[in-house]
């Protein structure tokens, strides 16, 4: 208990608010140690019975506050199910720290239950991983590991992070009279603790003992900005202009942030922002971009001759085409070391230095920025016209379903901040094509809207649980546009225990009962010829015949299924409040046409 206790003061002291623990026996020490620390309001536990929603939890967490979370879990499989969520932290550069308990160092290779080899299971993707042995002070240990979650440690971007630690028996805490009245508040969980600023790390130097950290290094590979913090060069709205003009394109990718948006708005460069960005507002923002690209082709009256890219773009072929032209010029602005890529192996300039970025773009030439905004306006319209048109009748687009659900997150946005996170696959993909470019907000930087989505590895995994931790983390209502498999995957998501803190979470779930975005890839065209038709709807359409709304009752969510516009309009105009589910029948039939037309239509 007392190196338990050390462990929850380290925490503290380095500012960590958030904690969450699935249940387990070897790590009952630390349990008991946060129990306390929560009834004295010093930090806030959530418990969740699935590991793997755990760890995506504590990611969407830190993704909130914008700090460190950890995640607690027993020795064994335990550990294991939290790859996963590692891995998203580790490509996002989120800092996770992996709290996980352990048999002691005579218990190992002993073929004692529950046991296996948990330091490095996470290889290369935590920044820092280390064992603490049983009787052992792990205040350096976690705070050396919380420093380099938030990447001060040298060269190393932020990211995950493991603390293995090891606990003898007694694994509880002796019942005398003093213990006894610790616990006796712990029944019921404490209230909600708002995040309190980042303390700065205590850092205990000293020679190694056993068991004292070890550090791993993942490679020189180029922490991305957070979502809101624009890099310092980019704060002033004020700086020396270039002295040269191209047609450049300013390309913000996922995490770019609101420096993305205040770069090109300065320099007169049409802004093409992916969902995620946080940098999708503004007059530069051009809403429908990647099926214009093909106007400003190397063919057309005016192509792109320069790509500046902020943050890690990933979303469209388009785009990815763009980026591989052998031709164009591509700079990517990396401020700070990022995980996302190693040195070396992306194509465009590595540009570190705000200047640097400014001279390279140059200012946009007469007509630029019109002939895009401009080509803009004219998609927005055709795009209206097809969505007005649904893929099959009693049903609606995932297109036309993001563009309602974006445009209503403006109207969220006036009663105060709001959280939006799109789901991988189509989601993410129709709000893309879809989401018109808000307004910028009263002081020209992005309104009280933040968009989340898992885009380090894309995968469809803890969308749920992530979205959970991040209502939990900013108290802000959030809403969740998400396909039906990718809520099936998560469904342990939708449980919550007796008494646990619950965030305001509205998750609208395309259900075309199946992986509809096989049918817009080539699996789609395979699937109109005979001999392939069975194959891909079994193994990638994966069609189910899950009733949603018996699956909501049986979690305790509210459950609305609609079919028109108007019902979907209905289901989303009151505040987010508690936990719903709003079902909009869908289908995969048509789809692969529906894209089809829609790209004609915005091609010509």
């Amino acid at each position: 208990m007392d190196a338990a206790r050390y462990v929850v003061d380290a925490l503290e002291r380095a500012g960590v608010r958030h904690v969450v623990v699935a249940p387990g026996s070897r790590s009952a020490p630390l349990v008991y140690a946060l129990a306390e620390a929560e009834a004295d309001g010093r930090l806030t536990t959530y418990v969740r019975i699935d590991e793997r929603v755990a760890g995506f939890t504590a990611l969407g967490l830190a993704e909130g506050s914008r700090g460190p979370a950890a995640v607690l879990t027993t020795s064994g499989t335990a550990v294991g199910n939290l790859m996963p969520a590692v891995m998203e932290a580790n490509h996002t550069g989120t800092p996770l720290l992996v709290l996980s308990a352990d048999r002691p160092e005579e218990l190992r290779g002993t073929g004692a239950n529950q046991t296996t080899f948990q330091l490095d299971l996470f290889g290369e993707h935590v920044r820092f991983a280390t064992d603490v042995a049983a009787g052992i002070d792990p205040t350096s240990a976690i705070a050396t590991a919380l420093s380099a979650a938030r990447g001060r440690l040298e060269g190393i971007p932020a990211g995950p992070v493991q603390v293995n630690l090891a606990f003898r028996d007694p694994l509880t805490p002796a019942l005398d009279g003093s213990e006894w009245e610790r616990l006796m508040p712990l029944v019921e969980p404490a209230p909600l603790v708002e995040p309190a600023p980042l303390g700065e790390l205590v850092e205990t130097p000293g020679s190694r003992s056993p068991g004292a950290p070890t550090t791993r290094e993942l490679g020189s590979g180029p922490s991305r900005p957070g979502p809101h913090a624009p890099p310092p060069e980019a704060r002033s709205p004020e700086f020396a202009l270039p002295s040269t003009s191209h047609r450049t394109v300013v390309l913000a990718g996922h995490d770019a942030g609101p420096a993305a948006e205040h770069f090109a708005r300065t320099l007169g460069l049409p802004l093409l922002a992916e969902p995620s960005s946080n940098a999708r507002f503004g007059p530069n923002a051009v809403g429908p971009y990647r099926l214009l690209l093909g106007k400003f082709g190397p063919d057309s009256a005016q192509p792109i001759q320069r790509v500046v890219v902020f943050g890690r773009p990933t979303l469209s072929r388009p785009v990815a085409q763009l980026l591989a032209r052998a031709d164009l010029e591509r700079a990517l602005y990396v401020p700070r070391p990022v995980a996302w890529f190693d040195a070396g192996r992306r194509p465009e300039l590595v540009l570190t230095q705000w200047d640097q970025l400014v001279g390279y773009a140059g200012f946009g030439p007469d007509g630029w920025l019109d002939a895009w905004q401009d080509a803009a306006r004219a998609a927005e319209q055709r795009l209206d016209a097809v969505l007005a048109d649904s893929a099959h009748p009693g049903t609606l687009s995932g297109p036309a379903v993001a563009r309602q659900v974006w445009d209503g997150m403006q109207d969220d946005a006036a009663q105060g901040p709001a959280n939006l996170v799109l789901g991988s696959s189509n989601p993410v993909r129709d709000a893309d094509l879809a989401g018109r470019p808000a307004p910028a907000g009263p002081d020209g930087g992005a309104g009280p809207v933040r968009v989340f989505a898992n885009r380090g590895l894309s995968g469809i995994d803890g969308t749920v649980a992530t979205a959970t931790g991040i209502g939990l983390a900013t108290g802000a209502p959030t809403r969740v546009l998400l396909g039906d498999v990718t809520l099936l995957h998560d469904s342990g998501a939708l449980l919550l225990g007796t008494g646990e803190h619950e965030a305001d979470v509205q998750l609208i779930v395309l259900n075309d009962a199946g992986g509809g975005i096989f049918s817009v890839l080539e699996h789609g065209r395979l699937a109109e010829a005979p001999n392939y038709a069975a194959a891909v709807e079994r193994f990638f359409g994966t069609p189910h015949a899950v009733d949603l709304g018996s699956l909501a009752a049986a979690y305790g969510w509210r459950h609305t299924q609609v079919r028109t516009t108007a019902e979907l309009a209905a289901a989303l105009a009151p505040p987010v409040h508690g936990r719903s589910i709003v079902e909009v029948a869908a289908t995969r039939e048509g789809l692969r046409e529906f894209h089809a037309r829609i790209a004609s239509a915005l091609s010509i």
